[in-house]
């Protein structure tokens, strides 16, 4: 009888030993340490048993799944196993090489989870974004897990969206790692609203799905839309007002939009004129519209700088929306420039036809320009031949005057092209020389100006030809053919012209100018050639770059979703360091954020400053939140950050611990025997009994045989 006691404890020893090994066995684990023998080196199952246990090599297969089978192979040395082994394998190691050996064709493969399996989004008004919430896909299997697609269906699938997290189609998980997805909820409709987020992968069953569901609020809200972010009056003359220019408001909401101001502020706030059918106590009907109209009327030059501001009570918006008023002002002055600003005709054959070269006038200033007299003085070998010029030139308009050569004598002679106008009196100086001997007689095709089509940067307009003719009676060589003027890098030269060629008497050669610009707005050149004889001719090019716009501000947020973990309530609140980035290419103005739940930001001096924010494009600050919970559970939040109209979420999450004063200390895999982290733990408790039936039956037998 004492003998079989001592057998059933051993026995239920053993099986507890067994069962707690059970639940820890990894097959995959197990034929690494079948092939490749134990962690600290030495012999390897293969080498006596094969490599593989389907074989049953020396009747192996008889430890499938058995590791009581493994440790008593070991315990009695069979086959020398206990030589080899006895210690070099942990009772976990030894289940798992037993799990290998009954499943020997084992694989590594992915297994994928996905919890939540339900978000539930709190209710939120039609058309209102709620707070973002997220789900995790975890990887519990022992090989990369490929995402598909991660996709929203069923049918209020409209009512949600995909935003943040850090799974994303065509990633890969590793084994043990996971990512998360996130999901906001925006009802089109009242009532309940479900749909069925789907990522699909490699792992078993092809997918994972997450059940969404919210509830549309019916609670009607007016909505803002402006037909313009801002207003620029352009140039303007001090004491003329500008025109007038009109912004359309529209409500876009459900309910009716009510204005609470309507103000214009800043530097130039003076000078501007607001009128227009939007009023502060004049409700815009859902669906409606009103005009604002503003007028400057500067009175000394500089630059206008001003704001347009509508309060109201739009769920968009941040409460008030702004419309930039810029523009420049200078006082009235006429001004005209020509070109070229002098004239070389160069050797001209005495008795010969007449040479010609056109000097455009252009009126560079900011007033019409009365004309009164285009002429020309000095000498009676050249003369006005033609001119386009009338009374009055527009501002920004040109016009062409020709001046025509016929030496009558030998020598050098010299003119002007004297023009009178109410801006400051204009002369270009004029050169030629009489001669008998024979000369060439260069002329170009055209006298300009060359206009480009629009071009973006960095792209190029199509080439432009000019023709350069030699009708004289002698050759002529080009002594220069060079860019100048305001933007030569803008514009490029090519052809058969060039510096040192030679034209022949009746022949030709080809002039090929392109534009590509390198910045937006208007471009200019100054295209000159001259010949050995002393000719000079110019021809001006001009083009507009066009940049890209970009109308919509563009921000980056690293990391955009974040979960602070576990925090003790009333303990320092932790921290984390967001950054924003301009990603666009304009500059940015941060106006606020907004936290909801136990989330703040945190003042910080190398954090962003304090709101409004303006960011130039690629630059960056860190936003520093930090997380106080108040209460025991899952805490979520988030941060919205405004520009304008446009808003960026970062969804916030933590878990809220209740403090534990003077907890005893416990032993979690610390070196204790515990299998789990309660009392609760049945395998221990029969072994507790299991050993005081043992302690029991002992003293028994020793009082026994005292008696």
């Amino acid at each position: 009888m004492n003998r079989l006691i001592a057998r059933v404890a051993s026995a239920a020893l053993l099986f507890g030993l067994a069962a707690q090994a059970a639940q820890a066995a990894d097959a995959l684990n197990g034929k690494s340490l079948y092939l490749n023998g134990p962690v600290s080196g030495g012999a390897t199952c293969a080498s006596c048993h094969g490599p593989t246990p389907a074989n049953n090599v020396n009747g192996i297969l008889a430890a499938a799944n058995q590791p009581s089978v493994i440790s008593g192979a070991f315990a009695a040395n069979k086959g020398g196993m206990g030589s080899l082994f006895n210690g070099k394998f942990s009772a976990a190691e030894i289940a798992d090489l037993a799990a290998f050996i009954g499943n020997p064709n084992v694989t590594a493969a992915p297994a994928a989870s996905l919890a939540p399996a339900t978000l539930t989004f709190s209710g939120a008004n039609i058309g209102q974004a709620s707070a973002p919430l997220s789900a995790t896909l975890t990887n519990s299997g022992n090989a990369a897990l490929n995402i598909g697609t991660i996709s929203i269906g069923g049918a209020a699938a409209g009512d949600f969206a995909l935003g943040g997290g850090s799974c994303a189609n065509g990633a890969s998980i590793a084994a043990g790692a996971n990512c998360t997805v996130q999901a906001t909820f925006t009802p089109t409709a009242a009532g309940a609203r479900a749909a069925t987020l789907t990522i699909t992968h490699n792992a078993t069953g092809g997918s994972s799905t997450v059940s969404l569901s919210g509830t549309g609020n019916a609670t009607p809200q007016a909505t803002i839309a402006l037909s313009a972010s801002s207003v620029d009056f352009g140039k303007l003359l001090t004491g003329t007002p500008s025109s007038v220019a009109s912004i359309t408001v529209t409500n876009s909401g459900q309910a009716a939009l009510n204005f609470s101001a309507i103000s214009v502020s800043g530097a130039s706030a003076a000078i501007i004129t607001r009128a227009g059918t939007c009023a502060v106590g004049t409700p815009i009907a859902a669906g409606g519209s009103c005009t604002v109209t503003v007028q400057a009327a500067p009175t000394s030059a500089g630059t206008i700088a001003a704001s347009l501001t509508l309060a109201s009570n739009a769920s968009n918006g941040g409460g008030s929306v702004t419309v930039g008023l810029t523009g420049t002002a200078a006082a009235p002055a006429p001004a005209l420039s020509a070109t070229p600003s002098a004239v070389a005709f160069g050797s001209q054959t005495i008795g010969a036809a007449a040479a010609t070269q056109t000097v455009t006038l252009a009126n560079t200033g900011n007033v019409v320009l009365n004309i009164g007299s285009v002429g020309v003085t000095g000498s009676a070998a050249v003369t006005l031949s033609g001119s386009t010029c009338g009374a009055t030139l527009a501002v920004g308009a040109n016009c062409a005057a020709t001046v025509s050569f016929a030496p009558t004598s030998e020598g050098a002679v010299t003119a002007a092209l004297a023009v009178a106008s109410n801006a400051p009196a204009l002369q270009v100086g004029i050169t030629g020389t009489g001669t008998t001997q024979a000369t060439a007689k260069p002329a170009l095709s055209e006298t300009g100006p060359i206009g480009f089509a629009d071009t973006q940067v960095g792209s190029s307009a199509a080439d432009h030809t000019t023709t350069l003719g030699n009708s004289g009676n002698a050759a002529l060589k080009i002594a220069t053919l060079t860019l100048g003027g305001t933007n030569p890098g803008d514009f490029v030269v090519g052809g058969t012209c060039a510096a040192n060629v030679s034209v022949s008497s009746g022949a030709t050669c080809t002039i090929t100018t392109a534009f590509k610009p390198t910045a937006a707005g208007a471009r200019s050149a100054d295209l000159l050639l001259v010949t050995d004889s002393g000719a000079q001719f110019h021809l001006t090019l001009n083009g507009n770059g066009v940049a890209v716009v970009v109308t919509t501000p563009s921000l980056g947020i690293s990391p955009q979703s974040f979960d602070f973990g576990s925090v003790v309530i009333g303990s320092t609140a932790p921290t984390r360091r967001f950054t924003l980035t301009n990603s666009g290419a304009a500059a940015v103005t941060l106006s606020g954020a907004t936290f909801s739940g136990p989330f703040a930001a945190v003042a910080d001096s190398t954090g962003c400053a304090a709101f409004p924010v303006t960011l130039q494009p690629g630059a960056s600050c860190d936003l520093v939140v930090g997380y106080t919970p108040t209460s025991a559970g899952a805490s979520s939040g988030s941060v919205t950050i405004q520009s304008g109209s446009t808003t960026w979420n970062i969804a916030l999450s933590g878990q809220g611990a209740a403090s534990t004063p003077n907890a005893a200390p416990s032993n979690h895999g610390g070196g204790g025997c515990s299998a789990s982290q309660d009392v609760t733990d049945p395998t221990l408790a029969a072994l507790l009994v299991l050993s005081l039936i043992v302690i029991g039956w002992r003293r028994r037998s020793r009082n026994g045989g005292a008696k």
